[in-house]
């Protein structure tokens, strides 16, 4: 039998190939889902509609942000996976456990940390963390809530009542007693909703850190630069319906908009009639020309616009380009579902 000899070029795409499958077959191994929604729906007795037949999975090790105006139906969302709301119909499955069934297996699976914290006034910091433990069956583990409060720069208030805390601490406690059962998925309601910037940075940073630990989050906020700096995934939840679910840098990729704005030498009054075809917008005081362009095009149009700016005789200073941050996508979003 004659030899088989390989090109250099069929060895590198062979090459390319396998790292391609085995990039996929990692991706399948790592990114499993650990949430699944399906048809979820919610009515109350006043025949309100929280939720209308809403899907969703939810890959272990994420973070997911759902954004949505008040009353959207995010809290509802959560307390439905959580067990606190009682759906109307469709399904929730958590690590395989359905939650009506499967209760006691979902709710120890999930921490829970809600927009206040409502109870245990007089109750020092430790016992109270000690006492959600306690709540979920756990034997007592004091060196777990130490790890816990040490995490959360909480372990010097050990001591203090909770009355006594100031409120970005309260938020802490919080956290940290949705953490003292050592839940696999962690759901933050508006977790930085009403405290300063820094602390807000700096429980960004908290929430980057428990998912390099391998906790899945999936957090509810107003702030869209909340989302933009920590999220995995972005979903968009309006009047109980899930407008979209998808990867952060592929929405801005997808949705985001570049803008070339051309500072003109002179005024005009009226945009020539060979530039019609740019669909430029003339900015109100005369002296700016504004482009839209899609990034995904073939070509963006702008080296031809430049030639006929010049032909039509219109001069030009500076040209700036912006682009749409996910805010504009959001807004944009909830008025086309509206």
């Amino acid at each position: 039998m004659s030899p088989v000899y390989f090109t250099n070029a069929l060895i590198c795409d062979l090459e390319r190939y396998l790292i391609e499958i085995i990039d996929i077959g990692l991706k399948e191994e790592f990114m499993r889902t650990l949430i699944s929604i399906t048809d979820l729906s919610k009515t109350y007795a006043s025949e309100f509609h929280a939720l209308k037949s809403v899907s969703l999975d939810v890959q272990e090790g994420e973070i997911l942000a759902l954004l949505g105006p008040n009353g959207a139906g995010k809290t509802t969302l959560i307390s439905l996976i959580c067990g606190i709301v009682t759906p109307t119909s469709g399904t929730v499955v958590v690590d395989g456990h359905d939650i009506i069934s499967g209760y006691r297996a979902t709710r120890s699976l999930i921490g829970l940390v809600p927009q206040e914290l409502t109870t245990d006034a007089f109750e020092t910091v430790f016992d109270t963390v000690s006492f959600s433990r306690g709540l979920f069956g756990k034997k007592a583990n004091p060196a777990h809530i130490e790890k816990v409060l040490k995490d959360l720069t909480l372990w010097d208030k050990r001591d203090n009542m909770i009355m006594e805390l100031s409120g970005g601490m309260k938020r802490r406690v919080l956290i940290a007693k949705a953490l003292s059962h050592e839940p696999r998925i962690l759901f933050l309601d508006e977790p930085t909703a009403g405290v300063d910037v820094e602390l807000r940075k700096d429980m960004w940073g908290l929430v980057r850190e428990l998912q390099e630990t391998g906790v899945t989050i999936i957090l509810t906020t107003h702030y869209i630069e909340e989302a933009e700096a920590i999220a995995d995934r972005i979903g968009v939840i309006n009047k109980g319906e899930i407008v979209l679910v998808e990867e952060k840098d592929e929405l801005m990729r997808k949705l985001g908009k570049k803008q070339l704005t051309v500072e003109l030498a002179e005024k005009i009054d009226a945009i020539p009639t060979q530039l019609e075809p740019y669909n430029l917008e003339l900015h109100e005081d005369g002296t700016h020309l504004i482009y839209t362009y899609d990034t995904q095009a073939e070509r963006t149009g702008i080296t031809a616009l430049l030639s006929e700016l010049r032909q039509s005789g219109v001069n030009f200073r500076d040209l700036m380009t912006t682009q749409s941050s996910l805010e504009d996508i959001f807004v944009t979003l909830v008025r086309e579902s509206e």
